[in-house]
């Protein structure tokens, strides 16, 4: 993959991606288009629950026979490698991307209205979150939900599970049920919590772009 100034693609984070099977670019657009317009997402709330944002899609995606996978980046400086910054001075960001085919090969696209506002390149993706060298970005399976606290490497991702898909649900209805805030929430905001399931669950039974 290019590389930019400021920016590098780690292959010693990255899980292996599949060369034969990818969409066209069409029903990626129209992916991202339906994941930016669906009131369930919160993109406006760019600085929180970039995890569960992530997740939820992949999952959707998995169910739609749809092949996915996760993007990452890094600030050099949470990686303790460099000084590298990322936007909003975030320690670092992930959404979803998706394989298109593309002049008879495959390229990576992301869906995250968080930071882009049309379908985007992974290269071009993790450049506009570079916001200083060095930076670096990599990709996981769908199903790898966040990396280990200071252990990233390849084989530390917590994978998808019942609990995390929990924190999701949470994430979607706008609770992060990990701090401790959140956690005083859950009790308060049941219902909230139910309904976004409710809604979630509905979406996994009903693939809108049939």
């Amino acid at each position: 993959m290019p590389e930019s100034p400021k920016l590098f693609f780690d292959p010693s984070l990255s899980d292996p991606v599949s060369i034969d099977s990818g969409i066209e670019k069409d029903h990626a657009e129209r992916l991202f288009h339906f994941f930016k317009t669906n009131k369930l997402f919160r993109w406006k709330d760019a600085n929180n629950d970039c995890e569960d944002r992530a997740n939820a899609i992949c999952i959707l995606l998995d169910k739609w026979k749809i092949p996915n996978y996760k993007t990452w980046i890094f600030s050099g400086f949470f990686l303790g490698r460099d000084l590298g910054s990322l936007v909003n001075f975030w320690n670092y960001h992930v959404a979803a991307m998706v394989p298109v085919i593309e002049e008879n090969s495959l390229r990576y696209y992301v869906i995250d209205p968080a930071t882009a506002d049309s379908l985007i390149s992974v290269e071009n993706w993790a450049d506009n979150i570079a916001s200083m060298p060095n930076c670096f970005y990599t990709i996981t399976s769908g199903d790898s939900y966040i990396f280990c606290p200071g252990r990233i490497n390849r084989d530390t991702w917590y994978k998808r599970n019942r609990q995390n898909y929990k924190w999701t649900i949470q994430g979607l209805a706008g609770i992060n049920g990990v701090s401790k805030t959140g956690k005083a929430q859950l009790f308060f905001c049941r219902k909230r919590i139910f309904e976004t399931e409710a809604r979630f669950k509905n979406l996994l039974e009903h693939e809108p772009l049939k």
